[in-house]
């Protein structure tokens, strides 16, 4: 599967995409024996990559799973010096890999590490509709047709409007059972999605967790642990992008 040349060169630890992008318009990168200056091209495993005739070496691609804690900011720095979910995998894993998507701060469960761009690029792309089924704790009860709304798909902000989830109510829970357990399947990606479907219908989130995401889950695995993907789950990920 091929990736922009930056990018791999990146992800071999050359240097930040940036100063890639510089050594390539600067004539310092050859492809396969071929000077390339120009930004969008194209490469794949296959291909020769030298910077200043000097090879570099790819990275093995590598597959994770994380069970996120709350707290954790899903991004590879961040500005006010919070923790990141690298920070957790920092001495342990030696490639350069980097989030599927992301997950809120405060909000824990699946999240995919990988340093294979292709297939995270299709795992996020809208056109896939990859399940993301998550587990909220919201304020009050959702009866019926709040349900039923959530099923057809609910007004988000201006004429934004989600696509239709499949929702359920699994428990009530908390004092007096004010309080109640919803379960929610999406295919979008929007920021903060969830918690403004559920506001939509009345009903605020209190707490969320991702349980599963492309069908990969977190079970087995405690807070704050990771595990590499199996082989299968690897294979079931790229038949579901690539059908």
């Amino acid at each position: 599967m091929s990736e922009r040349l930056q990018k791999v060169m990146a992800h071999a630890g050359v240097a930040s995409r940036r100063a890639c992008e510089k050594l390539i318009e600067t004539g310092h990168v050859r492809v396969n024996g071929k000077v390339v200056n120009t930004l969008g091209v194209k490469v794949d495993a296959s291909d020769r990559i030298e910077v200043d005739h000097t090879p570099i070496q790819q990275e093995e691609l590598v597959y994770f799973v994380l069970n996120k804690p709350r707290g954790v900011i899903t991004s590879s720095d961040d500005e006010k010096d919070r923790k990141t979910v690298l920070d957790i995998f920092k001495h342990k894993v030696e490639e350069r890999i980097y989030p599927v998507g992301r997950l809120d701060y405060d909000t824990s469960g699946v999240l995919l590490m990988t340093n294979d761009g292709s297939l995270d690029f299709k795992l996020t792309h809208p056109k896939h509709q990859v399940d993301k089924v998550y587990v909220a704790k919201v304020d009050g009860i959702p009866d019926e047709k709040d349900i039923n709304q959530l099923k057809k798909g609910v007004k988000l902000e201006r004429n934004l409007k989600s696509a239709p989830a499949d929702a359920r109510v699994l428990k009530k829970v908390g004092e007096e059972e004010g309080n109640a357990l919803v379960e929610l399947t999406i295919h979008e990606g929007r920021n903060h999605e969830v918690k403004k479907m559920m506001s939509a219908v009345g009903h605020p989130v209190e707490k969320l967790k991702r349980i599963s995401f492309a069908g990969i889950t977190a079970d087995g695995l405690e807070v704050g642990q990771f595990r590499a993907l199996r082989k299968r789950e690897i294979r079931d990920l790229f038949e579901l992008v690539n059908d």
